[in-house]
């Protein structure tokens, strides 16, 4: 049966490797409908090669000149003209598609919030690779899902290893969760060699290939933070009994603790498109000609207690996610801040972390926010963010 999908960032690195699966296995996946942000051309090619019914763009103005494109290409081979729509609006339109059976999204940041809230309320089956959602609203995107049966499969290869690894086990027999991480690029050096290093310098992930904010998320350990506030939603486990080894080869993508002491672990290459295909396929498993894992080449597997001192990010997620209501949602609207300041050159590595724990500690929390709240948080922390970034700067 063919499993029809909407996808959410298609032009992004987990988008394209979404279409290599639905590429890979066009018998079985179809691309109904599909949003991108401001990458025009390479989302000309992709709509030219899959067709969907509905695609969107960031802005009115990119839409318009989207359509101009596809216009102008119509002739050269058969082709149907999909409908064109933008922004937040646009975004919501592709996620609730009356003919996808399930949404993946793959948006960076907090803008993936009210598509994948909207998709979950329409009962979409939702393959997530936004951690940013759940971060910020996991309460209110876990009751609209009890309500209306969508079910949440992880995309990050660390939340995929985890659902795998608890497969048909009982999660009263679960001890903890493990989550690896890398180190990212600067596992080895000193806070005196953080303070001097660049956005190039972070860009340089050693084992993953990822979209930029992402990787320089992985390089202050934020990423690792994010991901352990998501585990706690999508598995139900507190949040001490989430925990964090790094593992610089990247091959043990996550482990499960049980009560009797055994460790299940899922292992696999540094290939984000096994676990977007099991999140398509699941329950199933596809074959695929992709390389596998050699463990003889691999050799050696090393392990060690992430150093919370050299990078306090992870511990300001554990210290956040912890306090609940909106605190997730401040910490990671000024990280997305931090990060971009960063990335232009406008803010030191080390800066980061400051206005991270300078937002939370100015920050006056609600315990139960509703949507209105979770934004107004995030918009809050936001301009809370550059304004303490500019004394920094």
């Amino acid at each position: 049966m063919m499993k029809k999908i909407a996808l959410l960032g298609c032009t992004g690195s987990v988008g394209r490797s979404t279409l290599d699966v639905i590429r890979e296995h066009s018998d079985l996946f179809q691309a109904v409908a599909m949003a991108a942000g401001e990458n025009l051309e390479e989302f000309v090619l992709q709509i030219m090669e899959f067709q969907p019914a509905l695609v969107s763009m960031k802005t009115a103005d990119l839409a318009q000149e989207l359509k101009a494109r596809l216009t102008g290409n119509r002739g050269s081979y058969e082709f149907r003209m999909p409908e064109i729509v933008y922004g937040e609006q646009g975004l919501i339109s592709v996620a609730v598609h009356p003919d996808a059976d399930i949404v993946l999204t793959a948006v960076v940041g907090v803008q993936g919030l009210k598509p994948t809230l909207a998709a979950v309320q329409a009962g979409k089956d939702i393959a997530l690779a936004n951690k940013e959602t759940l971060v910020a609203a996991g309460h209110l995107v876990q009751q609209a899902a009890g309500r209306s049966g969508s079910s949440i499969l992880p995309v990050d290869s660390e939340h995929s290893a985890i659902f795998q690894c608890l497969n048909g086990k009982r999660t009263s027999d679960v001890s903890r969760l493990i989550l690896t991480s890398s180190g990212g690029p600067f596992r080895t050096k000193s806070r005196q060699e953080l303070a001097r290093v660049t956005a190039e310098d972070a860009l340089k992930h050693p084992t993953w290939s990822m979209g930029a904010k992402i990787t320089i998320d992985s390089a202050t350990l934020m990423n690792k933070g994010l991901e352990v506030i998501e585990a706690h939603w999508l598995f139900d486990v507190p949040f001490t009994q989430i925990d964090v080894l790094v593992h610089p080869q990247s091959i043990v993508h996550s482990l499960v603790e049980f009560l009797d002491g055994s460790l299940i672990a899922q292992l696999g290459t540094t290939d984000m498109r096994l676990p977007i295909q099991y999140a398509l396929s699941y329950p199933n498993r596809l074959p695929t000609e992709r390389s596998r894992l050699n463990l003889a080449e691999v050799g050696t597997l090393t392990f060690q207690e992430p150093d919370m001192v050299r990078f306090p990010c992870l511990s300001l997620c554990y210290q956040a996610g912890s306090a609940g209501g909106t605190a997730p949602v401040v910490i990671n609207a000024a990280n997305e801040v931090a990060n971009a300041l960063f990335l232009a050159g406008k803010l030191p590595f080390l800066g980061i972390e400051k206005v991270l724990d300078q937002v939370l500690d100015r920050h006056q929390m609600a315990t139960a926010p509703d949507l209105d709240e979770v934004l107004a948080s995030d918009e809050w922390a936001r301009r809370t963010a550059f304004e303490l970034a500019a004394e920094l700067d």
